[in-house]
């Protein structure tokens, strides 16, 4: 029988490591040159919002795919997550305006995770504040609970040159995420960055008291009640596949009439990570 081979040493797996190491920085280097040469070519500055959540969302998408071994996804994820919003903002500086009212921790984690600490990061009181601030800006990204209202903040989305809502985060989902706190991302978008998977409507409606139960089981919303004739304001996510008429007529059903409509965003489908690997959800929701 053949001798068997004898384990690489200690200082071998330490030379591959720190090989690897170089290796990794020579790229990331050599990302930053293609990307010197990116902003030659797209003037980004002059264009709005760097954030491109419909390729961000790919990448990620990806990443999940393909993810093996012992290096938690989380750390993976995040790693890409930094280098990504370090090279947006090393082509067009922006900051990001987050909305602490809703738990800053959990929104601060969510930032962080998302776009490292190169980007700075300023706090507001409430969502109103954020979108605001990001309406003042070039370039600048807000982000506000995809989950809680407090007040109808997606009105002042409505108007055609204000910003709107160009993602969902976080890009993949999953049980235990450490930045899984449901958010939005708003910005003046870029057109390339619009993602029309999943429509985001403001709508404001009249009848809401009597019919508010049933009526917010037919479709995934946030309602903020407001005005007289039991009115309502509500933020609507219509999935992929549907439409808004489809929503309104479930309304209209339950006794809810419609008073006005408008389009503040869209974002990309969301997907899930479980066992079987990364899936999109099948609602907006």
């Amino acid at each position: 029988m053949s001798k068997p081979a004898n384990p690489p040493s200690l200082a071998a797996l330490r030379a591959d490591i720190d090989r690897i190491d170089g290796e990794m920085h020579r790229l990331l280097m050599e990302r930053g040159e293609i990307i010197s040469r990116l902003i030659a070519v797209k003037r980004t500055s002059e264009s709005g919002s760097a954030f491109r959540p419909a390729r961000e969302a790919e990448m990620m998408r990806r990443l999940v795919e393909r993810h093996q071994g012992i290096l938690p996804l989380d750390t993976a994820e995040s790693i890409w997550r930094v280098i990504i919003a370090t090279f947006t903002f090393v082509q067009a500086p922006f900051r990001v305006h987050a909305d602490l009212s809703t738990g800053e921790a959990a929104m601060r984690d969510s930032a962080r995770f998302h776009f490292g600490f190169t980007v700075p990061l300023e706090g507001h009181a409430d969502a109103a504040g954020v979108v605001a601030a990001v309406a003042r800006a070039q370039g600048d990204l807000g982000l506000v609970s995809a989950t809680a209202g407090g007040s109808a903040w997606w009105s002042a989305l409505e108007p055609d040159d204000a910003p709107k809502i160009i993602a969902r985060l976080p890009f993949v989902e999953r049980k235990d995420h450490p930045a899984g706190l449901p958010v939005f991302a708003i910005a003046r978008p870029h057109p390339d960055a619009l993602v029309p998977d999943v429509a985001v409507w403001s709508l404001k409606v009249s009848g809401w008291g009597k019919a508010a139960r049933s009526a917010a089981a037919l479709a995934d919303l946030i309602a903020i009640p407001e005005g007289a004739f039991d009115g309502a304001a509500l933020l609507v996510t219509v999935p992929k596949g549907e439409t808004l008429d489809h929503v309104t007529a479930a309304l209209r059903g339950t006794g809810v009439s419609v008073r006005s409509q408008a389009l503040v965003g869209s974002h990309a489908t969301r997907y899930t990570v479980s066992a079987e690997g990364a899936r999109p959800v099948p609602t907006g929701r």
